[in-house]
């Protein structure tokens, strides 16, 4: 195996627990459209998806729905204002061992690099609130704004692999928490792809995308990194 030296981490679910309040406000926007859609429905076809295609993904699994694109955008514009109120009153925290492991990661020269399929102001919301800065606490953030395609295309880990000067993708570690996370990281043909259990999905969903490991957090990587 190369030595890594790019770690590429989902944000939601995997270093920041926000209690899955994105996938809540995604569902109760579609049921606001007069669905009844489970959290599990929402987390089984729209987790780490931009949110926009997530609701479209949802409505065409879940519901009969016959014109998903129409009633999709009318959910979606509801989307950033519940989800605004909905992060105003949350209490964002991190996972145990995570911020330890990127400091660990940064003096050990992995750069540490987080990415979202949020758009930039919700991701920098989060951060404010966790009180990490980009440049001090990590290397870097690529959001849902910053590329053209979003995941399960390589977008976002390019991109962060040019934000930090790293050419070899082998070098290259992406973890999250959904099998869309690490579909991406095997399309840009990362050296490894790691599922975490701090999130959305469950053993048997992750193991469906066959990432390299799955472990119960991303604290655990340190063991096999360092």
């Amino acid at each position: 195996m190369e030595k890594i030296e790019l770690v590429v981490f989902d944000m939601a679910g995997t270093t920041v627990d926000e209690d899955n309040v994105v996938y809540k406000t995604v569902r109760q926007v579609i049921n606001d459209q007069g669905y009844n859609v489970s959290l599990e429905e929402v987390l089984e076809f729209g987790a780490g998806k931009e949110k926009h295609q997530a609701i479209i993904d949802v409505l065409t699994a879940c519901t009969d729905e016959k014109n998903v694109q129409a009633t999709a955008d009318k959910a979606f514009a509801n989307f950033k204002p519940s989800l605004i109120k909905a992060y105003e009153e949350l209490d964002v925290k991190t996972f145990t061992g995570v911020k330890e492991l990127m400091e660990s990661l940064r003096s050990n020269q992995v750069s540490v690099v987080l990415n979202t399929g949020y758009d930039r102001k919700t991701a920098l919301g989060l951060l404010a609130k966790l009180g990490w800065e980009i440049g001090k606490d990590m290397d870097g953030l690529v959001t849902a704004d910053d590329v053209v395609n979003g995941r399960p295309q390589p977008d976002m880990i390019l991109k962060a692999m040019e934000i930090v000067g790293v050419k070899d993708p082998q070098k290259v570690l992406k973890a999250g928490d959904s099998t869309i996370d690490i579909e991406e990281g095997k399309n840009a043909n990362c050296g490894l792809t790691i599922g975490v259990l701090s999130g959305a999905q469950t053993k048997d969903q992750l193991m469906t995308a066959s990432p390299d490991y799955i472990l119960n957090s991303v604290a655990e990587l340190e063991s096999i990194l360092l």
